[in-house]
């Protein structure tokens, strides 16, 4: 790669990459203002869009969306008559989870056996970067030769919609030929790989009450209809004796046909422990990038420490359901919805509501775009042909930007392969594939124009 003028500016920047990585990180952006002071996310929007401008870019605005949440748009005009592509990141990132668990803090970014900690290492200030490193390599050996327009999200993380909500209201600000959604990620370190399906999602808290108030177990207990204990019973009623998600009404989904995820790495990326067994049926690429999974994400219980011996009268749940392209995120809402009622027990009363939406994506890999990213990708990674996999997670952008440009190329690239860990303790990056993707976004960018 050592060869390649644009690998070689790529290479030199990357210790000015680290340091600006270092002060995106240290902002808690966080788009839950209830847990983070906003001052922190408009602190990293504006860090953003300072960037932007530093590298000659008009128009440079922060966005108010609907959410309540900023996101940083910028435009860099190429020479007449180029094609335009719109380059997407995020900076708001997950909340740290147990800071005392991470073996560094998590907005300081460490280095560590070769890779970079930090909350949004890799999901999605690395991206910011990428993007950044990408078009300065360009600056540098010639000239970027399309129009670009960058767009870095302030609420991706909360599934809130600020920034779809906004582009349908504003449909040509984000109009491009092709658009790279830098978060994504490859299948591992090293190979290369485009995310070509994205699961949706739906979010849905559910809460059962069955009582006035409390009682005391022992006066009561055994009649009582207790509400933790009938919220068990519904949570238990999502799932087959295997694992499988079941919701009344909602398709096993279908089989994937894209690139292999074999049992045994998967058990090592997911960190499963010995003896405990994986769950669902088929293979492991049918089970997380082509059908759909539900989690149960928090309950709101008494805490063990501290519990009284008391029948609960209330309880509640957060639930995520993951959907795979082909199955409508809206639908699957109200099956589940109405899978909750139907499976309450005891006459409870169940009270559900839809707090975030996400619909699937499937790309058309067979565009030109994608013939641009694979040859990009060769020159980056020696020796390996691009692959393309799915995703179990959801971006819902991306249907957001396929509905509103229905002829816009979309691709889906970035820093986020297994062992980055993204939303849980110690997310890293590999500092090789923050260059390596840099030089594969530059050298698509130069073989889009021409192609």
């Amino acid at each position: 790669m050592s060869s390649n003028p644009v690998a070689e500016t790529v290479a030199s920047l990357m210790p000015g990459a680290r340091a600006e990585l270092t002060e995106l990180v240290a902002f808690k952006s966080v788009a839950d203002f209830g847990q983070f002071p906003r001052s922190e996310s408009e602190g990293a929007a504006n860090w953003v869009a300072d960037a932007l401008r530093a590298e000659g870019f008009q128009d440079v605005a922060l966005l108010d969306t609907p959410d309540g949440t900023q996101s940083v748009y910028g435009y860099l005009p190429g020479p007449e008559g180029a094609k335009t592509v719109l380059l997407y990141a995020h900076y708001d990132v997950q909340p740290p989870l147990d800071e005392a668990a991470w073996t560094t803090p998590p907005f300081e970014l460490t280095e560590r056996d070769g890779r970079w900690y930090g909350r949004g290492a890799a999901d999605c200030k690395g991206g910011v970067i990428m993007h950044l490193l990408a078009l300065r390599a360009l600056k540098a050996n010639g000239g970027v030769p399309v129009h670009v327009k960058v767009i870095a999200e302030g609420s991706e993380e909360m599934g809130t919609g600020g920034l779809e909500r906004y582009a349908e209201e504003h449909p040509d600000l984000l109009e491009a030929d092709a658009i790279v959604i830098g978060d994504a990620g490859n299948f591992r370190v090293g190979l290369p790989t485009v995310t070509s399906t994205l699961r949706g999602m739906t979010l849905v808290r559910v809460r059962i009450d069955t009582l006035e108030g409390n009682l005391h177990s022992g006066q009561f207990g055994g009649a009582a209809p207790d509400a933790l204990g009938a919220l068990i019973r519904v949570l238990d009623s999502l799932r087959a004796q295997d694992g499988s998600t079941t919701v009344d009404g909602l398709t096993d989904g279908t089989s994937w046909d894209g690139l292999s995820y074999d049992e045994a790495q998967f058990r090592t990326d997911a960190k499963v422990l010995d003896g405990v067994e994986l769950i669902g049926s088929g293979t492991v690429a049918d089970r997380i990038w082509a059908r759909p999974a539900v989690t149960v994400l928090g309950i709101d219980c008494p805490p063990v420490v501290g519990a009284t011996p008391s029948v609960q009268a209330s309880a509640r749940a957060l639930i995520s359901l993951r959907v795979p392209p082909g199955v409508d995120a809206a639908e699957a809402t109200k099956l589940l919805q109405a899978h909750l009622e139907a499976h309450t027990p005891w006459g409870a009363r169940v009270h559900s509501e839809q707090i975030g939406q996400g619909q699937a994506f499937r790309a058309d890999t067979s565009s030109p775009a994608y013939q641009a990213m694979a040859d990009a990708m060769a020159v980056a990674y020696p020796g390996q042909d691009m692959q393309y996999a799915g995703q179990g997670g959801s971006i819902p952008l991306c249907n957001t930007l396929a509905a509103l440009y229905p002829a816009a190329e979309i691709l889906l690239i970035g820093l986020s392969e297994p062992e980055a860990q993204i939303h849980a303790v110690n997310e890293s990056v590999s500092p090789q594939e923050l260059e390596r993707l840099s030089v594969a976004e530059a050298l698509f960018l130069r073989n889009y124009a021409g192609s």
